[in-house]
């Protein structure tokens, strides 16, 4: 967790709900429930500082904990709204909104009919899990539906030749198989639970690879076993397990190699002497670990080219800099030993402020792509499926997870960007709509291809995956 200040968060909606206040400023460390994520649980019967009463509550939310990173939020939200939340969190968990996060007891009362808004999207009416898909904008002749639900925590996907989808989650500790079903939603299955936030995962000889905090384990020949509750094996490699940007994806290589990044343990720090803000490589058994690249701070997702094989990935810029600065990046590693500046330059044009004295971003590869502030891009896939029109295929689409410490929120919609021949041609919105009047409905985490060309988005918000067909001519 990065500190934040107070007032990098939006306070200017005085009649807000308690739930909603909650939900906008708290939600992000301490879970959408209130059962810990980043910062710790607000439901344990023993808290860190202080007993949960509501005086105290009042205290520890207007002043902050400094040593823990938690900021003070006074004067950023008014007394009257910190002693909502105050009252809000004494009480316990309630559950979850029906409008952003029902769950299956309220689906039918959260549910409702609307007709597509705008020409800009077929999106369907509300989906029975309780989400207005028309709120959603994507170019005309594309629609958007929910390929399954109750997905608690959805990140990374997988999809096996069989046409199962693998899911793995972060606070959840869980990984699902996603089963199609004709004329339904797919079949969720947990394959396992009580992992530490399994969030990557990937298919390699028939093996389904999941990426842990401090560890890779193997679950082989997947397909077959997935509805058994199947056993796993440790792979043997030795991988740092720091908490702060600790989770770790995985991508299956063309060169038949797993790809697994480990993040800066930090906000900004200098790491190129240690196995920090790197990615490496290693072969499928775990030997070979090799560091393939540098001065990356947090990718939370890759892709290689369908044509050149390069590496492209994600990274997510630093904060402390204000709302505008540094932008997050696209970046493309075409061969081992490259260093993309972390924590030297961000963005490929800003020195830090402290680490980037007598250092050029000149001697650093300069970002392909800059997404913009604070967007949080994590996944990302290249199309080539068939279904999409032409100028659709073999172009990048990259999740923007969503700002959680800007006034004014950005990112929250998966963004298209073309390419000819590996050079950015255009950036634009492919799916919009997970923020709507800043509150927050969705966010786009990881994307992925099925067989008949429909192309799926999690969202590990609402644990939902969306799937987007193309429908116009």
């Amino acid at each position: 967790m990065a500190f934040v200040t107070a007032s990098a968060f939006s306070s200017d909606a005085p009649k807000l709900t308690a739930d909603k206040l909650y939900q906008q400023n708290c939600a992000i460390c301490h879970g959408a429930r209130m059962e810990g994520a980043v910062g710790p649980s607000l439901v344990d019967k023993e808290w860190l500082h202080g007993a949960p009463t509501r005086d105290n509550l009042v205290k520890i939310i207007a002043k902050g904990v400094p040593e823990k990173n938690m900021p003070a939020w006074s004067p950023a939200l008014t007394n009257a709204q910190i002693a909502l939340l105050a009252d809000y969190v004494a009480a316990g968990p309630k559950p979850a909104s029906a409008k952003a996060m029902a769950t299956p007891a309220t689906a039918a009362t959260a549910a409702a009919a609307s007709k597509a808004a705008t020409a800009a999207t077929s999106a369907t009416a509300a989906d029975a899990d309780g989400i207005d898909l028309s709120g959603f904008k994507l170019p005309q002749g594309f629609r958007i539906s929910v390929y399954a639900d109750g997905v608690d925590a959805a990140r990374s996907l997988a999809v096996s030749p069989s046409g199962i989808v693998y899911v793995g989650s972060r606070k959840a500790g869980k990984v699902y198989a996603l089963v199609p079903r004709a004329g339904q939603k797919a079949e969720v299955i947990t394959i396992a639970s009580g992992l530490e936030n399994p969030i990557g995962v990937a298919l390699l000889n028939g093996a389904l690879y999941v990426g842990e905090i401090g560890r890779v384990i193997r679950f082989d020949n997947i397909d077959q076993h997935y509805a058994q509750q199947p056993k796993y094996a440790v792979v043997k490699v030795n991988l740092p397990n720091d908490k702060w940007h600790g989770e770790k994806i995985i991508k299956a290589g063309p060169d038949g190699k797993l790809y697994i990044p480990v993040g800066a343990p930090c906000n900004i720090c200098d790491t190129d002497d240690t196995k920090h803000a790197k990615i490496y490589r290693m072969n499928a058994d775990g030997s070979g670990l090799e560091e393939y690249a540098r001065g990356v701070r947090n990718t939370v997702g890759f892709a290689f080219h369908p044509t050149t094989k390069a590496l492209w990935f994600t990274d997510n810029g630093r904060d402390e800099l204000g709302d505008n600065t540094p932008s997050c990046e696209l970046n493309i590693a075409p061969k081992a030993g490259l260093h993309f500046g972390f924590p030297y330059c961000h963005g490929g044009v800003l020195p830090d402020p402290k680490f980037g004295a007598g250092r050029q971003c000149e001697e650093f590869v300069e970002p392909v792509a800059k997404l913009g502030p604070h967007v949080a891009p994590l996944g990302l896939t290249f199309y080539t499926g068939k279904q999409f029109p032409e100028a659709y295929r073999n172009n990048v689409y990259v999740a923007n997870h969503g700002s959680w410490n800007r006034t004014t929120k950005s990112g929250y919609e998966v963004r298209l960007i073309t390419l000819y021949n590996s050079k950015v041609v255009s950036d634009t919105a492919f799916i919009s709509g997970f923020l709507r009047d800043e509150e927050v409905v969705g966010r786009p985490v990881d994307i992925a291809t099925l067989a008949d060309g429909s192309m799926l988005v999690s969202d590990d918000f609402g644990g939902r995956i969306f799937r987007i067909t193309y429908e116009g001519k």
